[in-house]
């Protein structure tokens, strides 16, 4: 069934922690909605196509290196088995339009892109809040200021059609329903992020305009997978603060499902949706997150209290050793709990050479200020410690202050000694490892079987091809440069995430064969895509940034 014109979805949303008001979707246009023949609904949108009446000052417009980095990360996901909504296709156009891409006044044309966006619905936890009175710290309002009636449709039509087990549970009473709903999405929610902490997904900008009823990923814009491990990664280059930093993820969507249960009320009163999210928020997450960890292990057996003690130290050790998130838990699948002296020392081999070099740490620590205006900031912290706080740079500058310290560090540090440091630091973590694995073992009739068995969890729980930065980057500069069998090759690859796709061999070839027929400008961007496609990233991939 499609609509007889395009509409766009009018929504509210608190980004950085602020209500903003009226946003609105100011770039992309409902087609429809798709009813398969097995009862499956699908909303269709276009990203990209134009003006909407929430457009605002901007040409709703996108371009081509924000489109394909959203095509090929919706269905990076989706193979993943997390889920996401879905992208269709992705067209671009000879139109051209000026983007500033950093915001700092160097703006450049660029080649129109329109994706096509398909998924259940694209309602949000915003799409509530257009009724949210005047806030008390911005003064904004929602559009839909005491408008019950139409919350109440809202609700009605959600819950009715996306949860319809639900209405049919408790269709005598809408507080219960409400409650019951808003349960469900709390634990939906709770999942998917855990989701995204097992791959190292950060998604970028967690506004509640961001946050999907359904429980999808949704909105694909400054997002990232995590190469070295660092709790506290940033994706997004806006996000001074660090609000949305990878740690602080799953706090982050409570936070947006507090926000939601605001907005619900009167129709499910704070007081019930309030003890629902205490109670409910933090134990599925741990569950779902450590259920997702021990598969990630291939503790497939036993379920024993320490594991999460071995999976905090394991990302511990992880952090330590600057190790890449990815490449080590596939590496793990090939560790034993009787491998030989040689062998093992072979493996500790090839788990380092997935840590940070000297070089890399140099480049990941290189301290971002100039000294002096550091050594201002600090003398204004002890001199006017109050005007610092409303700065807000407190967080930065420490920050700042530890880069410094350990750039410094890493000055007097060589290779050697960084092998050696962590082969040490990984050698003890194994051993715990190998601990546990043997109690797998001894609760076990057939040692064999188990581990075949060990192995095939872990092999389809840990990727090997993800969707990093420098890999995407790659394909929008060739596609930039009019060549698309990148995108397509990359896109071939994030279908079949936990394996060794077939033709990737044939596909570096075909790369390579191209590279040598093209322009100066294409081959020196084939010259950098020959690093293997789940290889850490290379040097120059630190200079990418994503806002």
């Amino acid at each position: 069934l499609l609509s007889a014109a395009p509409a766009a979805h009018c929504y509210c949303g608190h980004q950085f922690g602020s209500f903003a008001g009226q946003l609105g979707d100011g770039a992309a246009m409902y087609l429809g909605e798709v009813l398969g023949p097995g009862g499956e609904r699908w909303e269709i949108q276009l990203k990209g196509a134009g003006v909407t009446p929430f457009s605002r000052q901007a040409d709703g417009r996108k371009v081509l290196r924000s489109s394909i980095r959203e095509f090929l990360c919706s269905e990076a996901m989706f193979h993943l088995g997390i889920p996401t909504t879905r992208a269709g296709t992705c067209v671009t156009s000879d139109s051209k339009v000026i983007r500033d891409i950093f915001y700092d006044g160097n703006p450049k044309n660029e080649r129109c892109t329109v994706v096509l966006r398909i998924a259940s619905t694209f309602i949000r936890f915003g799409s509530f809040e257009i009724f949210k009175p005047p806030d008390e710290y911005t003064g904004r309002k929602g559009p839909s200021v005491d408008r019950n009636d139409i919350r109440i449709q809202m609700l009605d039509y959600v819950i009715s059609t996306f949860y319809p087990e639900i209405q049919e549970a408790y269709s005598d009473s809408n507080i219960r329903r409400n409650a019951a709903f808003f349960k469900e999405i709390t634990k939906r929610t709770a999942r998917l992020v855990a989701e995204w902490q097992c791959v190292g997904f950060c998604h970028g900008v967690l506004n509640t305009d961001n946050m999907s009823i359904v429980g999808l990923t949704i909105d694909y814009g400054p997002f990232g997978f995590m190469d070295r491990y660092d709790p506290e990664h940033v994706c997004n280059g806006s996000d001074n603060t660090g609000r949305y930093a990878y740690n602080k993820q799953p706090e982050v969507c409570k936070w947006n499902l507090a926000k939601l249960a605001e907005a619900l009320v009167p129709e499910l009163p704070l007081e019930i949706s309030q003890v629902i999210l205490e109670e409910e928020y933090d134990a599925e997450f741990e569950k779902h997150y450590l259920q997702k960890m021990r598969k990630k292990l291939g503790l497939i057996q036993l379920e024993l209290e320490d594991d999460s003690k071995l999976v905090s130290e394991l990302l511990e050790t992880m952090h330590v050793t600057a190790g890449d998130f990815t490449n080590i838990f596939y590496l793990l699948s090939s560790f034993s709990v009787d491998i030989d002296p040689s062998k093992f020392e072979d493996f500790l081999e090839e788990l380092t050479s997935q840590c940070a070099s000297v070089e890399e740490l140099k480049v990941a620590f290189k301290p971002q200020m100039d000294p002096r205006q550091l050594s201002m900031m600090l003398m204004l912290a002890q001199s006017n410690p109050q005007l610092f706080a409303l700065m807000g740079t407190k967080a930065s500058i420490n920050k700042e202050l530890e880069r410094v310290e350990q750039f410094s560090k890493l000055q007097q540090l060589t290779a050697d000694d960084l092998l050696s440091r962590n082969k040490r630091h990984w050698k003890e973590w194994l051993e715990k490892y190998r601990v546990r694995l043997q109690k797998e073992i001894e609760s076990v009739g057939n040692a064999d079987a188990w581990n075949t068995d060990r192995v095939k969890v872990m092999n389809s729980n840990n990727p090997k091809y993800i969707l990093r930065n420098y890999i995407a980057q790659n394909a929008i500069e060739a596609a930039e440069n009019g060549d698309f069998s990148e995108v397509r090759n990359v896109l071939k690859l994030l279908e079949h995430p936990f394996q060794e796709a077939e033709g990737s061999q044939q596909v570096k070839e075909d790369a390579e064969e191209e590279g040598a027929t093209a322009t100066a400008a294409v081959c020196a961007q084939e010259t950098r895509s020959r690093q293997s496609y789940c290889s850490k990233p290379p040097l120059w991939a630190s200079e990418l940034c994503v806002t």
